[in-house]
């Protein structure tokens, strides 16, 4: 196992560059992402706070000036959402003196610090998104003891590779947690056992199309229910919606999105996945494997301080692209395929990918379950632990 803090942290150079540019930097992203760990680590030199304490809490509340004038040099909030009035105080501190990276916020639940934000920080503070770890973030030896199947397995949030946690346990925990905390602070929700079996009814559907009225049928709630549902997880970090390519190649294109988790080992908890042997045999690896790939260029994107921007392309006649985004006035188009070895079918899949935008397309890459990287028949194939690489050449290119 390894300490969490010698996890080198992807989000850090874009932290830096915020804090050298705006008063406030603000880290959002799930629960137990390690926004804490990450704040404390690049920020050691200002006093920390975590507004989870009640006692800090109570002080804040009773005296906001007397709380406050404690930290005129700047601090790191923890939970900043826990005290919604801090973000209009904060206001008038950074007006009054605009010190680059006085303040740094973290928070859960990304509804929360964003409705703050937006009402009383705008174009005051540098926003980030931190997201459970990504491949590049791990130590190689962890991916090779790991493998594939036991990764997906066991997810990517910090504390299942730092401490030697059973991971059912731990997502036990960690649902039971979100459910009794975020849910009730952001929905009045009846029966949590119904909400509860939402959450593990989209957990099935990672990779696949969007049909939000079955699946509000088969949770027995109504359309706009749902609909409020997969607001919440969203806005928590649990899960992300990918949109379908904006332009239209003169083709019938499904403009329904896709679903992902943000996390494979939760969705396989949720799914009543244990062991490797049964991921491995599981009419949803496919889909998982998916979900970590669209999951890492996700990543790599929002540790850079860059929005997404990532779609995928689908037609009425099958053609597909799993994941679409623009370089310069290219198209990169990506074929996910979870299998260990490159088939003729796959090479078929992988061209495919490039066709639906003729001449705007780049070679398309192939992204698999295996460990062979090579060019084949117009197809940039990689393993799945080469993507990291790929990605980093690919984000140094955009960001020229």
């Amino acid at each position: 196992m390894y300490d969490s803090r010698m996890f080198a942290r992807a989000l850090a150079p874009t932290l830096q560059r915020l804090s050298a540019s705006f008063p406030v930097v603000a880290i959002t992203g799930p629960r137990q992402s390690g926004k804490t760990t990450l704040a404390r680590k690049l920020f050691a030199d200002k006093t920390y706070v975590s507004l989870e304490d009640p006692q800090e809490r109570a002080f804040a509340s009773e005296d906001p000036r007397g709380f406050l004038g404690r930290f005129m040099a700047g601090a790191v909030f923890d939970e900043a959402q826990r005290w919604p009035d801090l973000f209009s105080y904060l206001q008038g501190m950074v007006d009054s003196d605009r010190t680059p990276g006085r303040f740094v916020l973290t928070g859960s639940q990304q509804f929360g610090l964003l409705s703050g934000v937006t009402q009383s920080l705008a174009g005051r503070v540098g926003m980030t998104r931190l997201l459970p770890l990504s491949l590049a973030e791990l130590p190689a030896a962890r991916i090779r003891t790991s493998g594939l199947d036991g990764l997906m397995l066991h997810g990517m949030y910090p504390a299942l590779h730092a401490r030697p946690l059973h991971a059912a346990d731990w997502f036990a925990s960690y649902i039971a947690t979100y459910v009794e905390r975020d849910v009730r602070q952001a929905l009045n929700v009846q029966d949590l056992s119904v909400f509860q079996r939402f959450v593990r009814l989209c957990a099935a559907r990672t990779g696949q199309l969007l049909n939000v009225s079955a699946l509000a049928g088969e949770a027995g709630v109504s359309n706009h229910t749902a609909r409020a549902w997969l607001s919440v997880l969203e806005a928590s970090d649990l899960v992300f919606l990918l949109p379908p390519y904006h332009r239209n190649f003169g083709k019938r294109l499904v403009k329904s999105p896709k679903l992902y988790f943000v996390d494979t080992g939760l969705a396989c908890w949720l799914l009543g996945i244990r062991d490797s042997e049964t991921l491995r045999l599981h009419p949803l690896r496919g889909a998982l494997f998916e979900t970590l790939v669209v999951g890492e260029f996700m990543k790599s994107r929002l540790n850079a301080g860059l929005p997404p921007d990532l779609y995928f392309w689908r037609d009425n006649n099958g053609l597909e692209a799993d994941i679409v985004f623009e370089a310069g006035r290219k198209l990169q188009p990506v074929e996910i395929k979870s299998g260990g070895t490159v088939t003729a079918d796959y090479i078929r899949a992988g061209q495919k990918a490039a066709r639906f935008a003729g001449d705007e397309a780049l070679t398309p890459w192939l992204v698999h379950g295996g460990e062979d990287s090579y060019e084949r028949s117009g197809v940039r194939v990689m393993g799945w632990q080469n993507l990291r690489d790929s990605l980093a050449s690919e984000l140094a290119a955009t960001v020229r």
